[in-house]
């Protein structure tokens, strides 16, 4: 990769073309270099085979210029491209050298850069408040966004998740362009990420640790991240006020529900579709629910009252918020059923969205957990079957499906059977069902009314049509 100080500009007349465009962070960047007014141009296997039409469609409406994954975005000689290479083509982690495209720019001679060295850019260049930790990330984000909107500084967006209004207003909902400020550098709020170690190249303003969990590494390795992030971060630093973030507490403002944090949320209610606390002395009321997302919602009171906007202001953007797309998403009931959607892939995410869960029903949870990739599952592997065991009740029900590859080559050691074996002897209901076509006919064989369904899954966007799989499984049911 080469260094992003490399790239003449990132801003309009810039020409980026985007290879593996369809995937969340890059079509995030994707949109926002247009919407700078940048030549944008990309590709993507999904949409060579037909798939994720709607990614492609939004993306198309900004201008952004689709291209088959052949390497022939360099033939392109029409209007603004003429006489021209790009200036750059950005990749991610999941995009390999073996990627037509990529053979392509190196023949050519074009600049690479890893999509984490664009970010950089951006961050660096905007009053840019990152949002890091291994759970939490895409709703704080989001909610930093939302409060700062509220409060007139117009910021920009760079995120995994799509914001549900956003959405709702047709748009992918994980960019947004800022508006320009009279005292500064436009504002910019983004989504720090850990798990493929890119979250060390950013120097933000502000910066925010939510959490310290298992998941892609190790926690000390995450750890040793976030040491360095703290370093970068030019102005204040939020940090949770936990035992194993205590390392980072130093010098930094400190938020949670216990006594030795600044920012708190007091007189905490848990309802089945939302919350109400007190921070500061201003009343808040979420329409997401859980015990997380309170201190969710605090972390981002916290960060923004350090941007200069007061609690209060907070308080009805956040009433007002809707969430972000596959964390605890309701997509719909049949028959008294509900089920919901959810992002969650680390053994803290799913213990968190089983206790939101148990909130939300007074009937069983049925719950699907599709493990992502071999390597992540065998490194998970106790961790997640103590998580299920500990959160599932006798009377719930588990089912897996084969573990979801995306591609590449791997050793398959490791099956999603093995962990449903361990589930059982620690007594719970848990059942593997290799093809996961065929689970939406099972949990409408075992449901009834009250009990709620929880889907659980990371790097699928499927797992969206399968939710809608299920609820017509149990419409079929009548």
């Amino acid at each position: 990769m080469s260094s992003s100080d490399q790239l003449p500009k990132i801003g309009a007349g810039a020409w980026l073309h985007f290879a593996g465009v369809a995937g969340s962070g890059m079509s995030a960047l994707a949109q926002y270099h247009a919407q700078q007014g940048g030549l944008t141009t990309g590709s993507d296997r999904a949409f060579d085979q037909g798939e994720r039409p709607e990614i492609r469609k939004c993306l198309e409406a900004l201008g952004v210029k689709l291209m088959p994954q052949d390497g022939s975005f360099l033939q392109l000689s029409e209007g603004p491209f003429a006489g021209r290479k790009p200036d750059a083509v950005v990749v991610s982690t999941a995009v390999e050298d073996k990627v037509p495209d990529v053979k392509a720019a190196k023949g050519g001679g074009v600049a690479i850069l890893h999509r984490s060295e664009l970010l950089a850019r951006y961050v660096a260049t905007h009053r840019t408040i990152a949002i890091s930790g291994t759970s939490g990330k895409s709703t704080v984000t989001a909610m930093v966004f939302a409060i700062l909107q509220a409060a007139g500084k117009g910021p920009g967006l760079l995120t995994g998740g799509a914001l549900a209004s956003l959405v709702a207003d047709g748009h992918l909902g994980n960019a947004w362009g800022p508006t320009d400020q009279a005292d500064g550098p436009p504002w910019l709020v983004i989504e720090a990420d850990e798990s493929d170690g890119s979250l060390v190249r950013y120097h933000p303003w502000a910066g925010v640790v939510l959490n310290l969990g298992l998941d892609h590494k190790t926690p000390a390795e995450i750890m040793a991240m976030f040491t360095t992030f703290q370093g970068n971060v030019k102005g204040p630093l939020v940090v949770a006020d936990e035992e194993n973030l205590a390392s980072l507490h130093n010098g930094s403002l400190l938020f949670g529900q216990g006594p030795g944090a600044g920012t708190r949320a007091l007189d905490v209610k848990l309802l089945p579709t939302g919350s109400t606390f007190a921070i500061d002395g201003a009343e808040f009321q979420l329409q997401v629910p859980g015990a997380y997302n309170v201190l969710n919602a605090t972390a981002a009171v916290a960060v923004c009252v350090a941007a200069g906007v007061p609690a209060q202001v907070a308080t009805a953007p956040l009433a007002e918020f809707t969430g972000v797309a596959r964390r605890f998403q309701s997509m719909g009931s049949q028959n008294g059923i509900e089920v919901i959607d959810d992002f969650a892939h680390n053994p803290d995410k799913i213990a968190a969205a089983l206790a939101a869960a148990r909130t939300r029903t007074e009937g069983r949870i049925l719950a699907v957990f599709q493990p992502h990739g071999y390597g992540p599952t065998r490194f998970l592997r106790e961790a997640l079957v103590e998580t299920f065991a500990t959160s599932l009740r006798t009377d719930d029900v588990l089912w897996m499906p084969e573990i979801f590859f995306a591609g590449g080559t791997v050793t398959r050691d490791i099956s999603a059977g093995d962990l449903i074996r361990e589930i059982n002897q620690r007594g719970r209901d848990a059942r593997f069902i290799e093809k996961r076509a065929d689970i939406p006919a099972a949990i409408a064989t075992e449901a009834k009314a009250t009990d709620l369904v929880l889907v659980m899954g990371a790097r699928d966007p499927s797992l969206t049509d399968f939710c809608r799989a299920i609820l017509a499984a149990l419409s079929q049911d009548d």
